[in-house]
């Protein structure tokens, strides 16, 4: 979010070893700076797989947005764009169709990355009561 690059990995399936295959990813491509990972409250990633991989890689630093929060999630800000812009006036005659879309959406997206930008900080935001009901800490 804070530099606009996107990382990807499209599995066929979501548990939590794609989950941790993803984890994994982004530790090789980050090697050298804390990483704040954004994630909604899909069960694989509260496994205890992946609790015990949390605890071994603690610059890996996890914030779940809560039930109804998505809104708080900026990459749900990028999905948005992502399907107004490239699959919503698709036609796609395949999955595998479908995949190159999107992997054509990514790579014209990563050649000029740009961070999103709040409007408000955050301070703005959990000075405001109904703000601070969206502060969550992921289960450890």
């Amino acid at each position: 979010m804070a530099t606009g690059q996107v990382v990807t990995q499209v599995p066929p399936r979501h548990r939590h070893q794609e989950f941790l295959t993803f984890l994994r990813l982004l530790v090789r491509r980050f090697p050298d700076r804390a990483l704040h990972i954004a994630l909604d409250n899909l069960s694989a990633h509260k496994t205890p797989e992946v609790r015990r991989w949390r605890k071994r890689h603690p610059r890996v630093q996890v914030h779940c947005t809560p039930t109804s929060g998505s809104w708080l999630n900026q990459v749900e800000t990028w999905f948005s764009i992502l399907t107004r812009q490239q699959i919503r006036r698709g036609s796609f005659g395949s999955v595998a169709e479908l995949m190159t879309a999107i992997e054509r959406f990514i790579t014209s997206h990563t050649a000029n990355p740009r961070p999103f930008v709040w409007t408000k900080t955050a301070e703005e935001i959990l000075a405001n009561p109904s703000g601070r009901r969206f502060c969550a800490a992921c289960p450890a």
